[in-house]
């Protein structure tokens, strides 16, 4: 099975095309620490003889200096390429490896197995057609073995191999294969893994891992790479139908326009009615282009270019689909969320979530639940901390065309990123459209923004000052709207103190809280600014991820941040309200300054240096400003 053409040497042409007409199966290795993966890795390319003479040389001789088997061949350090990998003898990042016997092509993806690192396994499932789960003989079913099956199948890999690695170390005991195989199936019924194949094996040896093994010889079903040479492949995203994001707009001169993308499920032909998602219109496809020529028939998992019959408006992110089985669009889904990030989940707080081809600004919903993956309970929780996993729902600022996760991978499954240090924080699978959002629709009026502004005769905006408590805001804000109002300009002041006596009442002063604060003035301010007023918002606001957030619900040019500038001590100094006294006693939790982080703004449209300008030399200086 395992082998090293001799095509290679003899007629390099013909080995490549036997290659092309072998199928691909993408698969993981995963489970907990220890368990022996990049061991099995490294002992599948040995084995299939794709290791080159110099890497066999660098192996041994690495094996000696820094492997973990006594000076014997360490199969591990084939895999484990990072230095602290090799001096931890752990696996940190994921490790994607090629191999190939005469009937498949595999590419492997070596997962790590601590808990720290659960994001680098959920990247390294999301492409896979199968799992490969490894059990220590002597340790059995460990938690990590329980979060990653647990992984696996909502990420919907239905194939899966549970490993049991290590039987040299339990004296190859059919009793111990039995008794793990049994506690493992009474989990995998709990979480819906309707059925695996347990094969006992050991990595270092090589036994059960391309052959039978002679001393497990009470195991009579197949070595691990006859399960991968024979894993059925899942054909059915052709039988689906046709979905296709627009990765690229294709324009090289005027008599050519076409729709770049990756056929993620279902056909299509020349002739097919297509819908474009999220706008509705339609068109019918002229011909499908691609590097070797026009295609009468493209399916799932190829790459084209597609061109319409009509001069309709296609964009990058968009979805061609069948018109008459398109996917659903809407703003507000529930979804499963996988946290990844140091930092946990804010609720409230603004993330950009990107699917596809397409990103847009989301927020998440204080979770319905988090999900212990030991015992499968159903737990309260206010936000997800690092590696939890959760049921939320899900805001966009935006439509979108999507599938559920469970029918098409790649119009259901999603990330979230930090808006302001573009790290990715998560991952999650769309499970449904809310009904909210499809009973609400966006009501066409025939008096809009630039109408009432003009006939205030102003610019409508939002003069948004932030800064610490004490700083001099509400007084500032105050001088300032006095003179638009001498002026004849037309305001409204959003006071924080003021908006937490009604709008904000229910809110307290955690974290959580404090986002949805800022959430909701930022709403009434969009609203006010729609209504042509010029709206001053005098709010502590200590995070820059709410304030971008603010920022984006306006146009361009329609938010002024304005940071009024006082240092801590001089804040501390003033403090007419006692309340930094009150936090320096422990009476006031999460004071900002004191206990609880503000992030300068880093570009603010003003600076007010209040050890420099006096609040009414501050003012004037703000309504010069937008006088320009």
């Amino acid at each position: 099975m395992a082998h090293q053409s001799t095509l290679i040497a003899d007629d390099i042409e013909a080995y490549l095309k036997a290659h092309e007409v072998k199928s691909l199966l993408r698969f993981l290795t995963c489970g907990s620490v220890d368990d022996g993966k990049s061991t099995l890795i490294g002992r599948l390319l040995y084995d299939s003889k794709m290791i080159f003479e110099d890497q066999m040389a660098a192996l041994e001789a690495d094996s000696k200096r820094i492997g973990t088997q006594g000076g014997e061949i360490d199969f591990a350090l084939l895999v484990d390429g990072l230095a602290a990998e090799r001096e931890q003898g752990i696996t940190i990042d994921v490790a994607y490896r090629f191999f190939s016997t005469d009937r498949r092509k595999f590419i492997v993806a070596d997962t790590p197995g601590h808990e720290q690192y659960t994001r680098n396994m959920v990247t390294g499932a999301s492409t896979a057609d199968a799992a490969v789960i490894l059990i220590d003989a002597r340790k059995g079913v460990l938690t990590q073995s329980r979060r990653h099956s647990y992984l696996v199948n909502l990420l919907g890999i239905r194939h899966v191999v549970l490993a049991i690695n290590k039987m040299d170390l339990v004296d190859w005991s059919e009793d111990r294969f039995k008794e793990i195989v049994a506690e493992y199936r009474a989990f995998a019924d709990q979480i819906g893994i309707r059925e695996f194949t347990a094969i006992p094996m050991s990595a270092l040896r090589g036994d059960n891992i391309t052959e039978p093994s002679a001393r497990l010889a009470w195991y009579k079903g197949p070595p691990l790479l006859r399960w991968l040479e024979e894993a059925p492949l899942e054909d059915d995203l052709r039988e689906k139908p046709f979905r296709m994001p627009v990765q690229w707009v294709n324009r090289p001169d005027l008599d050519f326009r076409g729709f770049s993308g990756f056929v993620a499920a279902g056909s299509v032909r020349p002739g097919d009615r297509l819908k474009v998602l999220p706008s509705g219109r339609e068109s019918t496809v002229a011909r499908i282009v691609t590097m070797d020529g026009d295609l009468p028939r493209a399916v799932a998992g190829q790459s084209i270019t597609l061109t319409l019959k009509d001069e309709i408006d296609v964009s990058r992110g968009d979805i061609l689909a069948a018109a008459d089985a398109p996917p659903g669009v809407a703003d507000q889904f529930e979804t499963t969320l996988v946290w990844f990030d140091d930092e946990p989940m804010i609720p409230g707080r603004p993330y950009l979530m990107k699917l596809g081809a397409r990103t847009v600004s989301a927020r998440v919903n204080e979770p319905k639940y988090k999900i212990n993956v030991n015992t499968l309970e159903h737990l309260a929780a206010t936000r997800l901390e690092l590696n939890e996993i959760g049921v939320c729902n899900l805001t966009l600022d935006a439509a979108i065309a999507f599938d559920p996760y469970v029918e098409t991978k790649d119009l259901g499954g999603f990330i979230l990123i930090d808006r302001l240090s573009n790290r990715t924080v998560g991952a999650g699978m769309l499970h449904f459209a809310l009904r909210r959002s499809q009973n609400i629709h966006w009501q066409a009026l025939d008096v809009d923004k630039p109408a009432r502004s003009g006939q205030k005769g102003q610019k409508a905006r939002v003069v948004w000052l932030t800064g610490l408590s004490g700083a001099g805001k509400s007084t500032i804000a105050n001088l300032l709207e006095k003179r638009l109002y001498a002026a004849g300009r037309h305001t409204y002041l959003l006071d924080g103190d003021n908006v937490r006596h009604g709008l904000n009442k229910d809110l307290g002063f955690t974290e959580e809280d404090r986002v949805e604060n800022i959430r909701r003035v930022a709403e009434v301010s969009r609203l006010m600014v729609d209504a042509g007023l010029i709206v001053l918002v005098s709010f502590i606001s200590p995070f820059r991820s709410e304030r971008a957030m603010a920022r984006g619900l306006l146009n361009e040019g329609e938010f002024i941040e304005v940071f009024i500038d006082t240092p801590l001590l001089e804040a501390e100094k003033r403090d007419v309200k006692g309340l930094y006294k009150k936090a320096r006693a422990g009476e006031l939790k999460n004071f900002t300054g004191i206990d609880s982080p503000y992030e300068a703004p880093e570009q603010p449209e003003i600076r007010i240096d209040t050890t420099l300008l006096s609040a009414e030399e501050a003012a004037e200086r703000i309504f010069a400003a937008l006088a320009e």
